[in-house]
């Protein structure tokens, strides 16, 4: 019996020296099916491959799984604008804002960038939201002003005044504090409340090794025989995709919430609204005749009478009032338009790709010293970026250049194309758009142009539809205008919890 139990002892150490023989980088082994080497073994070099990746969904972000809808107009176009005519495009699974940015969430990005670029003042006065919006000629908003963005009674409402440059740079801000945040509940760095001008975390700026930080308890061994550890790379899946502005059609397919009225592949009824029916009240039995967005319901009826106020929002309203939609999304109608990431022109529904439609691309690299390193990032810490030039897009054949925010409509080509000669006489541009190089047209409509949805508090129904458009220059802001973020879904459009 004695002897036995030695045997079983001794078949046991061999088994947990066995699990243990890769003391360095352990786990998951698989081998290669092109070359028959282990992955993740720094016996043979240490090449790491990580199977079964799931994206984490971010802070505030919900999923929204892809597919194809009609883009555009469900209505008559009382307008007769005709700027969004129906289109069968497919849209890739994304990631989107629970709710609108409200505005402690802004206040904490104003009270990082103070902190951090205490030697740059300027940086922090071009991202204030423009509190005088609300000034009417013959309105009292002056408490609005005083009050709206700072005061705590305020906090949960949506930010405003912010215009598209600046909600594309509270984008960039978050995306990088989230994962510093990330690295930090990994282990793999500290905090550093020290940050002070371009020494502070960019994501970028740390995966090309212009950001050390401080190292955590917990850092990423390398696999690599020749070192110990390592810092994250992008291939190791730990840090997120960027925050963003969600593109037109993102944020059209994202609104109408499909997903709640469709059934293996048929669609029961179209939507006008984010909601079924044509009317703005619930038609529940329970919720019978209540408001489903904050809008304006007829000339100077903002919120109702006294005792039964209809949509309860004299301005505007908290972000996750009245009824989410089929994604969970709060206020994809009414309250505050949107920003979205597109560049304006009335025939984009022409002009765009059926896959993941979207104008605005201006194509860039980053800038590399005559080693064809990444030179030194400039005062806010961030990569530096040029566009790109014809040399580098000599031989392509996908694209032929680098800004194509006027591709196929106010280009040179499309022009040319259409049988109109832009270059002849007071026209000497090869852009019929104003803001152009060399434009002298008169066009309101830009390459600053961007596209802005959803309806307002200040708005009647008609703009709650969400294939409405309208455009800003991104340089401007309002009082009902606010924005959200967004962020692209890498790998499989279905996510793990539904396979």
């Amino acid at each position: 019996m004695r002897l036995n139990t030695a045997v079983i002892l001794a078949v046991l150490a061999f088994s947990l020296l066995g699990l243990s023989s890769c003391s360095k980088g352990g786990g998951n082994k698989t081998v290669s099916s092109a070359t028959g080497w282990e992955y993740n073994n720094p016996d043979n070099g240490g090449f790491e491959y990580k199977s079964g990746y799931e994206q984490e969904t971010g802070p505030g972000l919900i999923f929204i799984e892809g597919g194809t809808f009609i883009m555009g107009r469900v209505e008559q176009d009382v307008l007769y604008e005709w700027n969004n005519a129906p289109r069968r495009v497919t849209v890739p699974s994304f990631y989107m804002d629970e709710s609108e940015v409200r505005n402690i969430d802004y206040l904490e990005y104003l009270f990082w960038v103070q902190r951090v670029y205490v030697d740059y003042p300027e940086v922090y006065r071009k991202a204030l939201p423009d509190t005088l919006v609300w000034r009417r000629p013959m309105a009292y908003n002056e408490p609005m002003i005083e009050n709206y963005l700072r005061h705590p009674a305020y906090a949960d409402y949506p930010v405003v005044g912010v215009s598209h440059v600046q909600a594309q740079d509270y984008c960039k801000w978050r995306t990088d504090r989230v994962n510093e945040m990330i690295l930090v509940d990994e282990g793999i760095m500290e905090f550093d409340v020290n940050q002070i001008g371009e020494n502070n975390f960019n994501t970028e700026a740390y995966l090309y090794g212009q950001y050390e930080g401080i190292q955590g308890k917990n850092p990423v061994e390398d696999l690599n025989p020749n070192n110990d550890t390592r810092r994250v790379r992008w291939d190791d899946g730990i840090l997120l995709p960027r925050y963003r502005l969600p593109t037109e059609a993102e944020w059209e397919y994202a609104a109408l919430g499909l997903i709640g009225n469709s059934y293996d592949e048929r669609m029961t009824n179209r939507r006008i609204y984010p909601w079924d029916g044509h009317i703005t009240r619930n038609a529940d039995k329970n919720e019978r005749g209540k408001m489903m967005a904050n809008f304006v319901r007829g000339a100077g009826d903002m919120m109702g009478m006294a005792g039964n106020l209809n949509d309860g929002g004299d301005i505007t309203v908290q972000v996750k009032s009245y009824y989410p939609n089929d994604y969970g999304l709060y206020c994809m109608a009414g309250n505050v338009n949107e920003w979205v990431a597109d560049v304006y022109r009335p025939l984009s529904f022409e002009d765009v790709e059926e896959f993941s439609p979207y104008r605005g691309n201006v194509f860039q690299q980053k800038v590399l010293d005559e080693e064809g390193y990444i030179v030194e990032k400039d005062s806010l810490g961030r990569i530096r970026y040029r566009n790109e030039e014809d040399k580098d897009i000599l031989n392509r054949k996908n694209y032929r250049t680098a800004d194509n925010r006027n591709f196929a409509d106010g280009d040179a080509t499309s022009n040319a194309a259409n049988g109109t000669d832009w270059n002849d006489g007071d026209y000497n541009t090869g852009n019929m758009y104003a803001g152009s190089p060399n434009s002298s047209l008169g066009s309101l409509v830009s390459d600053r142009s961007r596209v802005y949805k959803g309806g307002g508090w200040r708005d009647r129904a008609y703009w709650l539809a969400p294939g409405a458009r309208r455009y800003l220059d991104e340089r401007e802001s309002r009082d009902d205008l606010g924005f959200r973020c967004a962020m692209t879904r890498v790998g499989s459009p279905v996510s793990n919890a539904k396979k």
